[in-house]
């Protein structure tokens, strides 16, 4: 071994302390309250403990920074929908019952755990600052059920509004669903999917209605003895058609439909 690669050896150890303790020291900077933190541990972690420490502290910190990167994003891309010379908007952006809204999305950021969703998030913010069609009552349920639903809820709730009266095996079709047995976990997924939407208020199937609105009773099927099905119904039936309900379609306007951006902007 030559002296160039003992001394490279030599020194290595002492480059690693002072690699962690400039991290140390950058991260107790940057986070007043991890700088208390490494201070309190700096004498009770040894060396290769401490740059354990500051290298989760540092994916930890990562994972933050990103996440207040898609939050920043949303704000721009809202922003860039809405007409910032409009009186209206600018006092509506800035009501207390706005930035309740982005509080409500804010804190519950962690569900928005996919692209789709977060420009629904963002879908939701730009239609309540630029129109008065919902109250900030249901605009809340709206964030609610984004939180709440997958991006699977979404598909079924968008196929629906595109052709309303499908059935919920036209549905699995029309998604280019394979075919499953009736006793499959896929199959079990989707009735417990409609089963969410239809007692969450965004579908029902489908049921008549007089001039003014009010939904007529509808009479029992009859089945002659000996004719009855001998099996349960189907996850996908294609008999009973299902519709939006008022909520869902006024969901559709605010969380599916996309404004156009008046600036285009880099990020």
């Amino acid at each position: 071994m030559t002296s160039n690669e003992d001394n490279r050896n030599t020194l290595e150890p002492n480059s690693n302390k002072k690699a962690a303790r400039a991290a140390m020291n950058a991260l107790g900077g940057a986070i007043p309250f991890v700088g208390g933190l490494l201070s309190a541990g700096a004498s009770y972690w040894s060396e290769s403990e401490q740059e354990d420490v500051v290298r989760v502290l540092q994916q930890w910190i990562q994972m933050l920074e990103d996440e207040l990167r898609e939050k920043g994003k949303t704000i721009a891309e809202v922003v860039a929908r809405l007409d910032m010379q409009d009186h209206a908007i600018q006092q509506r952006i800035e009501s207390e019952e706005y930035q309740a809204l982005l509080k409500k999305v804010f804190r519950n950021w962690a569900s928005v755990d996919t692209e789709y969703k977060r420009q629904r998030v963002r879908n939701v913010l730009a239609n309540a600052a630029a129109a008065h069609t919902s109250s900030d009552d249901v605009v809340r349920l709206f964030l609610d059920w984004i939180n709440l639903y997958s991006d699977f809820h979404f598909q079924v709730i968008g196929e629906i509004y595109r052709q309303p009266g499908v059935t919920r095996g036209e549905i699995w079709s029309n998604l280019g669903r394979p075919a499953v047995r009736e006793d499959s976990a896929d199959a079990d997924l989707f009735k417990l999917l409609v089963r969410d939407l239809s007692t969450g208020g965004v579908i029902r199937q489908h049921r008549p209605t007089d001039y003014h609105g009010n939904f007529l009773r509808q009479q029992p099927k009859r089945t002659n003895r000996g004719q009855a099905s001998s099996v349960a119904k189907s996850a996908f039936d294609r008999a009973d058609p299902y519709e939006l309900t008022e909520l869902g379609k006024q969901f559709v306007h605010y969380a599916m439909t996309e404004l156009t951006a008046k600036i285009e902007f880099q990020e």
